[in-house]
């Protein structure tokens, strides 16, 4: 391999699973960079449309990634979050809950069977590497990033569901797939979305060491295959303006010498803003190679990246050795995962592996057990009578397909109950209208949706004027029950609510869970794995006992 050749094996460009026209520009770009620039890699990414988030369908996805395979040289690996399974970036897949709601149902079993399936999937699709699980301990109820993607803030109760995911997902050697662990040396302590700006973790070492570094230890110990960067500052470690992603001392002196990782170092997206608004594109690459990292993920201009790193090495900055240890290392895994005997994705098999009914039944039983109750006033749940609550169910966007699922849910069981919709959009004479319509309910349950999002740049709560329509709700003096589909530490903003329940996922099975808690068919079994300041300690929940029998079983819900 030439120099070109080898640094062009560390980068790896995102993709959105969709086959582009062959004459865009698109298409011709992506012709380019796997055929003549020969980049290591792909990592699979959402889409906007203007107004909804997409993801790629499986069939599209194995036919685009079998089209660029044909045309790599050396074969492609194939990457992507999949952080709730494949579901996060693919349709018609096993829709998992987030992190969180694993660690509130507190059974690591439940997380290596997500690890199994994922992996039974991923390799189905086309997709060798998961950037998955999250080692994040969220001990800072302000962070707008992590949230919901971490199991909680026990670090070892996070070790534990980390080390079972890693175990689910290398258990079966026809179906193994490549793990991370990420985003190190530990994001769950910040109020900054890195996506946006540099993030600082103010922790001394003894604090890192007995929090932060917990998860990440028993992923290495379980024989985590990589280790994704934070692009945070570590003032105990490193200069206070170095993102962590550029730094020797966290990726070399701390990551591969005092704690033994010798796998994979992988970026964080190199186009994120807590790299791109201090470096350029090259020079974030050229440090992050010479920090310790393998993998440049998602540069924002890949030939910027080839031409600074060639020039790094002919310069004397970079040796050749350095770059090739890292060219060694992803080969190496590609090996591992069989792409130099079999590249290409079997499309008719797809339909036989991916969303199968078994594993569609135990997410649901996941999101079930995570249901948490952390208030109970009067003992207002379940509800004694379904048919005669009022539910209003607040969106965070018009185009949004949250609490679609919740209210089908709803009239199932009490098909004459009023539901209404709010939306994050709506103008403040609009919400006094539809909560002013329902002054004559018995009580209220406010199905609230507060999930985590890049670029959002404040932890989810609620956004527009939903804030005010629950305060009018709360100003009834009628018994309202708030859940939490999402962000669990809304409670803080509403205190005065009759019941809190939590579900810590916005995903379809957690909103059937809500409503099966709310109803009585489930037992509420979940414990806070999180403390939410001034309301409730880590590990509460009231435990509640099913009170009727669940209806007919249905068909399990698609996301």
């Amino acid at each position: 391999m030439t120099l070109r050749d080898e640094v062009a094996q560390l980068i790896f460009i995102p993709f959105h699973g969709a086959a582009p026209n062959s004459r865009t520009r698109e298409y011709r770009t992506f012709l380019r960079h796997v055929r003549e620039t020969r980049v290591g890699g792909l990592i699979l990414v959402n889409w906007s449309n203007g107004r909804t988030t997409l993801r790629a369908e499986p069939y599209a996805l194995g036919e685009f990634i079998n089209r660029m395979q044909r045309m790599a040289r050396i074969p492609l690996m194939v990457s992507g979050d999949f952080e709730r399974g494949a579901s996060m970036r693919v349709n018609g897949t096993t829709v998992f809950p987030h992190a969180m709601a694993f660690g509130a149902a507190a059974d690591p079993a439940f997380s290596r069977y997500e690890g199994e399936v994922t992996a039974r999937e991923a390799r189905a699709l086309g997709v060798q590497w998961v950037h998955y699980p999250v080692a994040d301990v969220n001990n800072n109820p302000d962070n707008p990033i992590i949230n919901i993607r971490s199991f909680g803030e026990n670090p070892e109760a996070v070790a534990a569901q980390v080390k079972a995911f890693i175990e689910g997902a290398h258990s079966d050697k026809k179906n193994f797939v490549l793990t991370t662990a990420k985003h190190f040396p530990g994001h769950g302590d910040t109020a900054v979305d890195t996506h946006m700006n540099l993030a600082t973790i103010a922790a001394d070492r003894e604090r890192l060491n007995s929090l932060e570094l917990v998860p990440f230890k028993a992923a290495i110990e379980a024989g985590v295959d990589s280790v994704m960067t934070a692009h945070i500052a570590v003032p105990a470690l490193a200069p206070p303006d170095l993102p962590a992603t550029l730094s020797p001392a966290i990726l070399t002196d701390l990551l591969r010498k005092e704690l033994g990782f010798k796998g994979l170092v992988v970026t964080d997206a190199l186009e994120m803003g807590g790299i791109a608004r201090g470096f350029t594109t090259g020079e974030a690459a050229v440090r992050a190679l010479e920090a310790g990292a393998d993998a440049l993920l998602m540069p924002t201009d890949p030939d910027a990246v080839l031409k600074a790193v060639t020039a790094a090495v002919q310069s004397g900055r970079l040796s050749r050795r350095r770059i090739q240890e890292s060219v060694v290392r992803i080969l190496s895994s590609k090996e591992r995962v069989g792409l130099d005997r079999k590249r290409y994705v079997d499309l008719e098999a797809i339909v036989d592996v991916v969303n199968s009914p078994e594993a569609n039944e135990k997410a649901q039983e996941i999101a079930d057990r995570a249901v948490t109750l952390v208030r109970n006033t009067g003992n207002m749940l379940p509800l004694a009578a379904p048919e005669r609550a009022c539910y209003v169910i607040m969106t965070e966007g018009r185009f949004s397909t949250e609490g679609q699922v919740f209210s089908q849910e709803v009239h199932k069981r009490a098909a004459t109950a009023s539901v209404t919709t709010l939306d994050a959009g709506l103008p403040r004479e609009a919400v006094d209208a539809a909560i002013g319509n329902l002054s004559g309910c018995p009580n209220y349950v406010a199905a609230t949706f507060t999930s985590v999002a890049a670029y959002r740049g404040a932890v989810g709560m609620l956004a527009g004027e939903l804030g005010h329509a629950l305060e009018l709700l709360i100003a009834t003096d009628k018994p309202l029950a708030l859940v939490a589909l999402g962000n669990p530490y809304v409670l803080r903003g509403f205190p005065k609510a009759t019941a809190y329940l939590a579900t810590f996922s916005n995903v379809p099975p957690s909103e059937i869970a809500a409503v099966k808690a709310l109803v009585g068919e489930i037992a509420i079994r979940g414990h806070l794995p999180v403390t939410i300041p001034g309301q409730a300690q880590y590990g509460e929940g009231i435990q509640v006992p099913a009170t009727i029998n669940a209806p007919a079983a249905t068909n399990s819900v698609k996301q």
